[in-house]
């Protein structure tokens, strides 16, 4: 915890401090990208020019200026800033800032702004701390995070605090950037006199993949690696970067994306959207084990009866998973994924199990037929166990003229094939059931 931040108007720049700190905005005019919230007629700019600053929760991807945005917001309504770190500090320690904000407010009224990076690893009891000095105004809170809030953060706290989402950056406000720490001579590049053509620059903003503070902090290597009045160009900054590294979190909303946009290409028997999504994941560091799961699960309720051997397929590709490993089994779940992708699709099976799931939840629990029991015992017999079934054997066609569903259930239907690749065959082979049964059950045109 601390009251200050080793940066901000007019502060000395310490020897050796990043490119990214140094070029952190000191007003809302130069923060990129972010213009809905903080531009001339941004909602947040609105608030602070009329001396208000209510607790709010900063939402949005790496780099897009949460930290920088809550600082200057501080700055403009004349707070006390303090931040506070869920992973160091526990509930005794966020009750004494807080004491301390409230002490400072009734001596000077004067408000803190507590501003709290990555909140979403804050547990139920610390954001409940908040609660009681959020509602009496002794603090601001601003909370910073990545991830969804309405899935990390207690409804409590969600009810006391705005959210507002920040957009990662497109590639000309990333260049844009760039451009301004390159003129800058007091904290930028200015003074060096490099030569930086467009094509680094872009070539910078397109590895830093909506980033800033990455952005900024390749071209300080590339322009470190230059030399005064060297040449920064897209290979040299491709050089620095070694290679881009997909933004992935394997705990965080990122994962959880990622494997919605997999699934969802796959589904939809994109090729090459399915690749890609499987590559970005594992080349990311995605566990192969989960993708695996990922994708028997693909096989049953997207494709399903449709072609029943792409549950042979992830079942094959999880299996080199286990016994092979990364990097070697990638081309295997991609083997998989292709073959989900280009299979025919039904979810019959999905909507089948569905309402299966449905009646058992919604009706009692019928008792199971007499003549679908067993009669191990002479007890049993006298009861009835076993009277009336038939061994499906014994008849032509091994289709016996029984139900096997509750009578309450008589006539219900939950698989309903479609008219996909092998289940074409299954609704022919349904009708033939039905037909030698006497019934329509399982009708070909139902």
């Amino acid at each position: 915890m601390t009251g200050d931040l080793p940066f901000g108007g007019g502060r000395p720049i310490a020897p050796g401090t990043p490119l990214a700190e140094r070029m952190r905005p000191r007003s809302l005019d130069e923060v990129a990208g972010q213009a809905g919230l903080v531009g001339p007629d941004g909602v947040l700019r609105r608030l602070v020019e009329r001396g208000e600053l209510p607790s709010l929760i900063l939402w949005g991807p790496p780099g897009t200026g949460k930290t920088t945005i809550a600082l200057v917001l501080a700055g403009m309504v004349n707070a006390e800033f303090v931040t506070f770190s869920a992973v160091l500090s526990g509930v005794k320690e966020a009750r004494a800032v807080m004491d301390g904000a409230r002490r400072l407010r009734a001596a000077t009224g004067r408000r803190t702004v507590l501003f709290v990076d990555e909140v979403h690893r804050f547990n139920k009891a610390q954001q409940d701390a908040f609660l009681p000095y959020v509602e009496a105004g002794d603090i601001a809170l601003i909370g910073a995070t990545t991830e969804t809030p309405s899935f990390e953060l207690t409804a409590a706290l969600l009810s006391r605090c705005k959210v507002y989402v920040l957009e990662a950056l497109g590639e000309d406000a990333v260049v844009g950037v760039l451009q301004r720490a390159l003129a800058d001579g007091e904290r930028g590049l200015g003074g060096r006199d490099l030569r930086v053509g467009d094509d680094a620059l872009r070539a910078t903003a397109s590895l830093a993949a909506g980033d800033a503070r990455t952005a900024l902090n390749l071209l300080d290597l590339a322009a470190e690696a230059a030399g005064p009045g060297g040449a920064v160009n897209a290979e040299l900054v491709r050089r620095m970067a070694q290679h881009r590294l997909a933004r992935y979190d394997k705990e965080g909303e990122e994962h959880y994306n990622l494997i919605s946009a997999l699934h969802k290409s796959i589904r939809n028997s994109d090729v090459d959207a399915s690749i890609y999504w499987l590559a970005r994941m594992l080349e990311g560091g995605a566990d192969a084990r989960f993708v695996a799961r990922r994708l028997l699960r693909v096989a049953s309720e997207d494709v399903g009866m449709a072609d029943p051997r792409a549950l042979e397929q992830a079942a094959a590709a999880a299996h080199c998973v286990e016994h092979v490993g990364m990097p070697e089994c990638a081309l295997a779940l991609a083997q998989a994924a292709v073959y989900l992708a280009l299979a025919p699709k039904s979810n019959a099976l999905y909507t089948a199990y569905g309402a299966a799931q449905r009646l058992v939840a919604s009706r009692p629990p019928y008792p199971v037929p007499l003549h679908l029991r067993n009669a191990p015992t002479r007890l049993m017999k006298e009861l009835g166990y076993g009277e009336g079934y038939v061994y499906a054997h014994d008849v032509e066609g091994a289709v016996a003229d029984m139900t096997c569903l509750p009578d309450e259930l008589a006539g219900e239907r939950v698989f309903r094939p479609v008219e996909q690749g092998w289940e074409k065959r299954i609704r022919e082979r349904l009708a033939e059931i039905a037909a030698r049964r006497g019934g329509s059950q399982h009708g070909q045109g139902e």
